[in-house]
C-alpha cells in the first residue's frame, strides 16, 4: 500500500506541471487538428492524441505537452493494474477500479465527461473549447486521479489481514502462528490440576486444584485418612492416652 500511495504521489507532481502548461497542450491540440483537417470532431480519445503527436505534430513543444500528456495517462494505466494486486477488492473498490480502467482506454469516447469542482480545468477553456472540442480531453487526468485517490481512502477502511503488496505477500510480515500459540495456551478452556505437596511436621498433605483465578481446596486429612474436621477433641496418637 506504501508503493502505491508514492506511485500516486509521483503522479500528482507530474499532473501538476502538466495543469500549469494546459494552455500549451490546448494549442498544441489545435495545431495539430489544423494540420490533419480534422476541425469538426471534439478530441474524444487517448489514441486521437496519439496520432496527432506521431502523424500531425510539427512543433518540438507540441510534442513534447502532447507526449508529456500520454506519459502520465500510460502511468495511471499502469497503477490502475497494480491497485488489484494490492486488495482483493469489494464493491466499491472494484467499481472504482473499473471506471479508472474505462477512462485510461485509449478508445474510451471522452468526449462527454467533465471534471468538476474543485477542479478548474474546463473553466480555463473558452465556452466554445469547453462545450465543443477539448472539455473531455482535459477532464480525463484530474478524474482519474480523483478515483484512484477514492480507491486508497476506501481500501484503509478494510481490515488489514485482507491487504497485500504488490508482490502478492501478506502486509503483516510477522508470522501469526508462533505469537498466537501462547495465546492459545492462556485461554485454555480445561487447564490441568496442579497437586502441591508440602511436608508438614505431623506429615500431611494439602491438594489445591486450579481453575482459572479460583482455588478450591480440600480438607487437610491426616495418614490415616481422618478429617480433621470430624474429630470432637484434640487429636492425639494412638497409645498415648493420659
Amino acid at each position: 500500500m506504501d508503493e502505491v500511495k508514492e506511485a500516486l504521489r509521483n503522479l500528482e507532481g507530474h499532473y501538476k506541471l502538466f495543469l500549469q502548461q494546459q494552455l500549451t497542450f490546448v494549442r498544441a491540440l489545435h495545431h495539430s487538428r489544423e494540420n490533419a483537417h480534422d476541425m469538426i470532431r471534439p478530441v474524444a480519445t487517448i489514441s486521437q492524441v496519439q496520432s496527432y503527436m506521431d502523424h500531425h505534430c510539427t512543433s518540438l513543444t507540441d510534442r513534447r505537452i502532447l507526449n508529456m500528456f500520454l506519459s502520465i495517462c500510460n502511468d495511471l494505466s499502469k497503477l490502475c493494474h497494480k491497485l488489484e494486486t494490492v486488495h482483493p477488492g469489494n464493491d466499491t473498490t472494484h467499481e472504482l477500479l473499473e471506471r479508472c480502467k474505462l477512462l485510461l482506454s485509449p478508445s474510451n469516447d471522452l468526449s462527454t465527461i467533465r471534471a468538476k469542482y474543485p477542479h478548474a480545468v474546463v473553466n480555463h477553456l473558452s465556452c466554445d473549447e469547453a462545450n465543443n472540442y477539448f472539455g473531455g480531453v482535459v477532464s480525463l487526468i484530474p478524474i482519474v486521479l480523483d478515483c484512484m485517490k477514492e480507491w486508497v481512502s476506501q481500501t484503509e477502511k478494510m481490515p488489514r489481514h485482507t491487504l497485500h503488496n504488490v508482490s502478492g505477500r501478506s502486509t503483516v510480515s510477522e508470522k501469526r502462528a508462533p505469537q498466537d500459540a501462547p495465546a492459545r495456551a492462556a485461554i485454555s478452556p480445561t487447564p490441568p490440576s496442579v497437586c502441591l505437596e508440602a511436608q508438614t511436621p505431623t506429615g500431611n498433605k494439602e491438594c489445591v486444584q486450579v481453575q482459572g483465578d479460583n482455588h478450591v481446596r480440600k480438607k487437610d486429612t491426616n495418614d490415616n485418612g481422618n478429617h480433621r474436621g470430624n474429630l470432637r477433641g484434640p487429636w492425639k496418637p494412638p497409645g498415648r492416652h493420659a
